[in-house]
């Protein structure tokens, strides 16, 4: 009877430090700030989701949750870590349209709202005191890539296959109404005209900003244009790997026959394509620096400080951090691959 009594005291005091120990950061004043990414599996949210993490080590509790592309998922999510007592919530949108019904959850709740990577209406996010937005200016990336596009086009004239001196083009988009679809689409366009190229829009199809779709579609527009494909402009490196695995299956890159393919992002799967001369190139849309940017700005508000005190981020008039764009190619590939480490 001694021996059982001794051994249920040990295991309430084992029971007991464990229950101590996962309340540990909140005892050491570490705030709780509520998460949610539109869903893990997008390549690219994948490393913001990484940096965020990184960056609240020892800082901060974080509620993380994937909204698996549902915006009825992530307003319940909402709810959760209200009622769970989050300090700040950090928002990646499964709808951008929705930024006002999560801002009227976080103002009944007194709560501060830090948006990230996709943007809501500068109206909305001007309509609480307490939001803000981090992520970038969308027709920076689409300039940008328009500018990379052009500037290889001048420098490679057998991408002219015909030698017509015209630019044919098929363009996965993304995600219809996306603020970063909607603007990369018509500044890569808009930039490579203004720099003097003709160009004949062969196919605009949306991708979803996803791999597997944008197989489908080259697979369905080599078949249909065959070699009268000349540039494969893509809003992102997802649908442009999904790309490369279809012009790869159709005889691309190999014996001298090439097809120059662009995105945006510059993950580390599109960096190894470049370094392999698969890829034109790509836009470093910078996921640490977007994650650490949002988790520097939640953790200030959930603490009732400043968004910005003790960092070097600045707000523009729409209440908003934008973290810049960089044209990636194989000449540096190597600043590219440290914005992942």
């Amino acid at each position: 009877m001694k021996k059982f009594m001794a051994m249920l005291l040990i295991l309430v005091m084992v029971f007991s430090l464990a229950a101590c120990s996962s309340d540990s950061k909140e005892s050491d004043g570490n705030p709780t700030i509520g998460v949610t990414i539109y869903k893990y599996d997008d390549n690219f949210m994948s490393f913001v989701r990484r940096a965020i993490e990184t960056a609240a080590v020892d800082k901060a509790v974080l509620e993380m949750n994937d909204s698996q592309n549902s915006q009825a998922t992530q307003n319940d999510q909402v709810d959760t870590m209200i009622s769970k007592g989050a300090k700040a919530l950090a928002i990646n949108l499964v709808d951008p349209q929705a930024a006002s019904a999560i801002i009227e959850k976080a103002k009944k709740a007194d709560l501060p709202v830090v948006f990230f990577n996709k943007e809501p209406e500068t109206s909305v996010l001007a309509s609480y005191d307490k939001a803000w937005y981090v992520g970038t200016a969308s027709a920076e990336a689409g300039v940008i890539q328009g500018e990379l596009i052009a500037n290889g086009w001048k420098a490679n004239p057998d991408w002219d296959r015909n030698g017509d001196g015209v630019m044919s083009y098929v363009l996965l988009k993304g995600e219809p109404g996306h603020p970063d679809a909607e603007a990369r689409t018509k500044y890569a366009v808009e930039t490579v005209v203004a720099a003097g190229i003709a160009v004949e829009e062969l196919e605009l199809q949306t991708g979803m900003w996803d791999s597997v779709k944008g197989k489908e579609l080259m697979d369905a527009w080599i078949a249909k244009h065959g070699d009268a494909i000349e540039m494969v402009i893509c809003n992102n490196d997802g649908m442009a790997l999904g790309a490369i695995q279809s012009l790869n299956a159709a005889g691309y890159f190999n014996d001298g026959k090439y097809m120059p393919v662009v995105g945006v992002d510059a993950i580390p799967d599109a960096l190894e394509q470049i370094k392999e001369g698969k890829m034109a190139g790509t836009v470093l849309n910078d996921a640490k620096n977007q994650g650490g940017a949002t988790f520097d700005l939640a953790l200030n508000v959930a603490n009732g400080k400043d968004p910005l005190d003790g960092t070097s981020w600045t707000l523009d008039a729409g209440k908003a951090v934008r973290v810049p764009y960089v044209a990636v190619t194989i000449d540096n590939i190597t600043f590219a691959e440290e914005a992942y480490k």
